[in-house]
């Protein structure tokens, strides 16, 4: 009585193996084959072009690093500037009229918060230092696109 009981205990066990042994093989192909595949996934289930996603956490990354900054030590800030100058201007090039992006919310977020700078430095100067009302709301749009990301 006691085999009997073991043996369909030691199939069940067989074909598990057996099925994580193929779910992990699958597993390995399917990470073998997103390297190749041009589009990603996002948190929200979103599928996306991965050079998109590149771009926006760059954006978000380098643009909160220079609001970070402290605007008086001026060299270390110009060069967190001159970063996230960079990176919206790959941004801007690569994306804007795109439709695959352009109804994303991580895109109309960076947007928001691109043109936020721009009207701020277009009417205070290159030089202005930003006021705390600006880059709390930068920051805010730069939470939300990268919670969309």
């Amino acid at each position: 009585m006691g085999a009997t009981f073991l043996a369909p205990l030691s199939f069940q066990r067989a074909h598990a193996e057996e099925k994580a042994s193929s779910e992990n093989d699958e597993g390995s192909l399917g990470g073998l084959l997103s390297l190749f595949d041009p589009n990603e996934k996002t948190k929200s289930g979103r599928i996306l072009p991965k050079v998109y996603l590149k771009n926006a956490r760059e954006v978000v990354k380098n643009l909160r690093e220079s609001l970070k900054e402290d605007s008086k030590d001026s060299a270390k800030f110009r060069r967190s500037a001159d970063s996230a100058k960079e990176s919206i201007k790959d941004f801007m090039r690569n994306w804007t009229g795109q439709k695959s992006v352009t109804s994303e919310d991580s895109y109309a977020a960076l947007v928001r918060a691109i043109r936020l700078l721009a009207d701020f430095y277009s009417k205070k100067g290159p030089t202005a230092a930003l006021s705390e009302d600006i880059k709390s709301k930068v920051m805010d749009d730069l939470n939300s696109a990268e919670a969309a990301l």
